[in-house]
């Protein structure tokens, strides 16, 4: 991977939303990238389609904190990274933080551009009534033991703590007639938020809009889904807006600020950073934090769930209405006012 120094500005992209999205439209067709980073100096994107050069395809900066570019060479499938050059921190390669598919690569987590083009199919399906739902809670990763195709970075099967490999929504699949038979007509499941760590129990992701890679990612989920709607099965999905892990990924100092060694701009940087999962509680109080965060990511990946239980809403608003000292502000970027 190149540098990204001496990139040459190209025009802001004219389609709409954040992160990835392929667009094939009177322009042309080709994929639109745009990321909110306010105290980046530039921005690139870098991926398949350019052969990972960080200065073959730069961010127009769109004068609010947000950067953004059509790249007609690139497309779905195609693995990408932002290329953030911070005047403190030098070149930094930073994950989508809207990527909808996360892969491990080589070591690396990289995003994956994709398509909505593959839809849910289950045109039979209708939700139980809620009084009449049995829903039983399920850990995709040790609910059924997996066949060793899920691998670490290093190649080898994950394993459970018992020596089991680790499960997956194919694994899971194959016990739905089982909960079925067992009455059971509603499954929740844990949060399936793509973590940086080859432990979760869901609560501690990194990026809230890919569904784990180990699990499936968002194919193995989609089929999932269609097979326990066959089967007259809802799903419900835990979700966590409150917070990341302890790891939060490229999410934690995205753009290089900081402020007392905190997370910089997704986050607080003060007192109210503090949860049982680290320093890394969102800063809802910030509109495009808000504007990430009120967009569920089943939503954002175009899932069709039944139902989402949220974990640590009322966190989220308890730190609204406590009462603090003065909290230090977000500074405006160099050049800004």
């Amino acid at each position: 991977m190149s540098g990204a120094a001496g990139v040459v500005a190209l025009a802001g992209s004219i389609h709409p939303f954040m992160g990835a999205n392929p667009y094939a439209d009177a322009t042309g067709v080709g994929v639109s990238f745009r990321v909110w980073a306010p105290f980046a100096t530039s921005v690139a994107i870098a991926g398949d389609f350019n052969s990972w050069s960080g200065s073959a395809n730069a961010l127009a900066s769109e004068g609010n904190g947000f950067w953004s570019v059509d790249v007609p060479e690139a497309k779905p499938g195609d693995q990408y990274k932002f290329c953030v050059t911070s005047s403190s921190a030098g070149v930094l390669w930073r994950m989508d933080p809207y990527a909808t598919r996360i892969l491990h690569s080589g070591g690396n987590l990289n995003g994956v551009i994709e398509s909505p083009s593959t839809p849910y199919a289950s045109p039979s399906y209708s939700t139980p009534s809620w009084n009449e739902l049995v829903i039983y809670e399920m850990h995709i990763r040790t609910f059924v033991a997996g066949d060793g195709t899920v691998k670490d970075k290093q190649g080898h099967s994950i394993k459970t703590a018992d020596g089991a490999f680790v499960g997956s929504f194919d694994s899971a699949k194959s016990k739905l007639d089982y909960l079925r038979d067992l009455g059971i007509n509603a499954i929740e499941l844990m949060p399936l938020g793509e973590f940086t760590g080859d432990i979760s129990a869901g609560y501690n992701p990194a990026y809230i809009f890919a569904v784990e890679d180990e699990f499936g990612g968002p194919d193995g989920f989609r089929d999932f889904v269609n097979a326990a709607h066959q089967r007259g099965i809802a799903v419900i999905v835990d979700v966590v807006y409150n917070h990341l892990g302890d790891s939060a990924g490229d999410m934690w100092q995205f753009d290089g600020w900081q402020d007392k060694g905190k997370g910089g701009i997704y986050f607080y940087n003060d007192w109210r950073s503090r949860t049982d999962w680290g320093d890394t509680r969102f800063d809802y109080g910030r509109g495009e934090v808000r504007h990430r965060g009120g967009r569920g990511p089943l939503e954002a990946q175009h899932h069709v769930v039944d139902d989402g239980q949220g974990e640590g809403e009322e966190q989220v608003r308890d730190r609204g209405r406590q009462e603090e000292p003065a909290c230090d502000s977000l500074p405006p970027p160099a050049g800004h006012s």
